[in-house]
């Protein structure tokens, strides 16, 4: 089901590190999963044919030591394109990182390895990546930001895994650039963690997923 319902990512990622051992409470939040399914059966990704934007654009994001056991956070990212999202990923950082920085840097160091591929299979099908400067990708941190412009080593980056610092090479390229937006906006929060009711319905939309009755009362009007 994560393959076409982006907005269950961050549950099932979650219920997956638990699957050698659940116990109840994890079969209880598993049922309820379940029933969200069960209830949002209709429910679906809607790519615009006209209107959608033709550019690739990401967002990233991470939940800074979000893992109680093992104090390791998560990264999230979501491509769109066609007004749609077309690549998303919850996943478990394999470090534990020092600070909020940190784990945004590392969050947007693998967003943006997804972006590069992304750009290459999209060539592939016949998609100039040319025309645009550079894929942008949405952060909202700005230290993380400041930190991949950087190119001067110091204290507060010495220590990170030289792997991630791959990010700085492709925004020094312009192949990648790394964008600021407000916390409100950043909808790639809905794959780090668990967020309020109101919150996740506005950007489940905004990761559009709709209901197909909804698609066909926009496509009459």
């Amino acid at each position: 089901m994560t393959a076409t319902r982006p907005d269950i990512v961050f549950s099932v990622c979650l219920l997956s590190r638990y699957m050698a051992a659940p116990t109840r409470l994890h079969m209880l939040a598993a049922k309820r999963l379940l029933r969200y399914l069960k209830g949002t059966l209709t429910h679906g990704i809607w790519y615009k044919k006209k209107g959608g934007g033709g550019s690739l654009v990401g967002y990233t994001d991470s939940d800074y030591a979000g893992d109680l056991d093992d104090r390791k956070s998560t990264s999230g990212y979501v491509f769109f394109l066609s007004g749609g999202a077309v690549s998303w990923s919850s996943k478990k950082q394999p470090v534990v990182t020092l600070s909020t920085t940190e784990a945004e840097f590392v969050a947007a160091a693998g967003c943006a390895t997804q972006c590069i591929w992304l750009r290459r299979v999209l060539e592939q099908m016949g998609w100039n990546t040319s025309v645009q400067e550079g894929t942008k990708i949405y952060c909202d941190n700005n230290s993380a930001i400041k930190l991949s412009k950087n190119h001067v080593l110091h204290g507060r980056s010495k220590h990170i895994d030289v792997r991630f610092h791959y990010l700085r090479e492709l925004v020094k390229d312009g192949t990648v650039e790394l964008v600021h937006c407000g916390t409100t906006h950043q909808i790639a929060d809905i794959m780090t963690k668990a967020v309020k009711n109101e919150t996740f319905e506005f950007l489940r939309d905004q990761l559009g997923v709709r209901k197909l009755e909804e698609v066909a009362t926009i496509r009459k009007v």
